[in-house]
C-alpha cells in the first residue's frame, strides 16, 4: 500500500493540536487569578457568610472555578495558627488575601505582606487597629468591610438588662488571646453597665475546655447573664456555648443568629451576609485592577436581633413584649 504524504500531513497536524490541547489548558488555568481566602472558623459554620461572598464575587463577574480560582485556609477558632496560614498563601503569590471575620485574622494578614492586596471584614474600628490609615483613603495594600458588632454590644447589654431586670451581677466573656478586640469590649461595656447600674465582671476563655469553668465562676458571682463578646473562637463554639449556658441556667447573648438557632437565649449584632457580599465585591474589583489604597473602607450597617423563646422558658423568663415586637426573627 503506498503511503499519502498529504496524510502523513495531517497526522501529523492533528497530532500537534491534541498535544497543545492540555498544554493550552494549564496555561488558561495559570493565568486564572487565585483569591486567598483566611477563614477564622470552619467552612461548615460559614456555609452562609461563603455563598455571601461569592454573591459579591458574581456582582463583578467572577464565578470560582470559571475565572477565578480560591484557595481556603481555616483556622477553626485558633487565633494562633492565622499566621502560618496567611504565610503560606502570601508564599502561594496569590492575586489578593481576604481576611474576614476575625481582627486576628486582618492583623496577621496585613504582617504577612505589603505587596499582595488585602480585603478584610472586622467589628471594630480598623483605623484604631492600625489596618488602614482612614476609612475614606485607606492607603498601602489594605481595605475592607466593618459590620456593626463592637459598636452594638453595649446594646447587647442593655437587651439583657431588659430581658432580666432583676440581674444586678452580669459577666462579659472575652477571648486574651484577641486582646485588642477584648480591651475594646471590655472598656465599652464598662461604661454600659455603669449607666445601667449594673456590676460587671470580664471573664476569659482562650480555649472550649475553658467553658465549664467559666460558668462554673459565673455561678459563685450569682451572675444573672451573661455577654459574650465578639471573637471567632466564641463563633466557632457557639452551638457549645449555647448549651452549656442553658445547662447552667445562665441567660446570655451573642453577636449571631446560629448561636440562637443552636439553643441560645438571645442574639444582636450586624447582618453578615451583608459584610461578606460587600467583601466579595471588593475582592472583585480588585481583580479587576482596582488598588485597595483607593477604595474606602465600607460599613455595613444592617443589624438583627433574634430570640429564642423555648430557651427563654427554659430559663424561666417572660420575654417584656416591646422586646418581643423589636426581634427580626423568633424562634418557638
Amino acid at each position: 500500500m503506498q503511503f499519502d504524504p498529504k496524510r502523513r500531513e495531517f497526522i501529523t497536524l492533528l497530532g500537534g493540536a491534541v498535544a497543545g490541547w492540555p498544554l493550552a489548558a494549564r496555561a488558561q488555568q495559570s493565568a486564572m487569578p487565585v483569591i486567598g481566602f483566611l477563614g477564622s472558623a470552619s467552612p461548615d459554620r460559614w456555609a452562609g457568610r461563603l455563598r455571601a461572598f461569592h454573591q459579591g464575587l458574581g456582582e463583578t463577574g467572577y464565578a470560582e472555578g470559571r475565572n477565578v480560582a480560591i484557595e481556603y485556609r481555616w483556622a477553626e477558632g485558633q487565633n494562633d495558627r492565622l499566621p502560618q496560614l496567611v504565610a503560606d498563601l502570601a508564599a502561594r503569590q496569590v492575586t489578593v488575601i481576604v481576611a474576614p471575620g476575625s481582627t486576628p485574622a486582618a492583623q496577621a494578614a496585613k504582617a504577612a505582606t505589603t505587596a499582595i492586596p488585602i480585603v478584610f471584614e472586622v467589628a471594630s474600628d480598623p483605623v484604631e487597629l492600625g489596618l488602614v490609615t482612614s476609612l475614606a483613603r485607606p492607603g498601602g495594600n489594605v481595605t475592607g468591610v466593618t459590620s456593626l458588632n463592637a459598636e452594638v454590644q453595649p446594646k447587647r447589654l442593655e437587651m439583657l438588662h431588659e430581658l432580666v431586670p432583676a440581674a444586678t451581677v452580669v459577666g462579659l466573656l472575652v477571648n486574651p488571646t484577641n486582646p485588642n478586640l477584648a480591651e475594646l469590649t471590655t472598656q465599652s461595656l464598662y461604661a454600659a453597665a455603669r449607666s445601667l447600674g449594673l456590676e460587671l465582671h470580664v471573664l476569659h476563655a482562650s480555649a472550649d475546655s475553658d467553658f465549664d469553668a467559666v460558668f462554673a465562676t459565673l455561678r459563685q458571682l450569682r451572675a444573672g447573664g451573661l455577654v459574650i463578646g465578639s471573637d471567632a473562637l466564641f463563633t466557632a463554639r457557639q452551638e457549645q456555648l449555647a448549651a452549656v449556658a442553658v445547662r447552667h441556667g445562665v441567660p446570655a447573648v451573642y453577636q449571631n443568629r446560629e448561636f440562637v438557632a443552636a439553643g441560645g437565649l438571645m442574639s444582636y449584632g450586624g447582618l453578615f451576609s451583608d459584610a461578606y457580599r460587600l467583601a466579595g465585591v471588593y475582592a472583585g474589583r480588585i481583580l479587576k485592577g482596582e488598588k485597595p489604597a483607593e477604595l474606602p473602607v465600607q460599613q455595613s450597617t444592617k443589624v438583627e436581633m433574634l430570640l429564642n423563646l423555648k430557651t427563654a422558658k427554659a430559663l424561666g423568663i417572660t420575654v417584656p413584649l416591646p422586646l418581643l415586637g423589636r426581634a427580626d426573627e423568633v424562634i418557638e
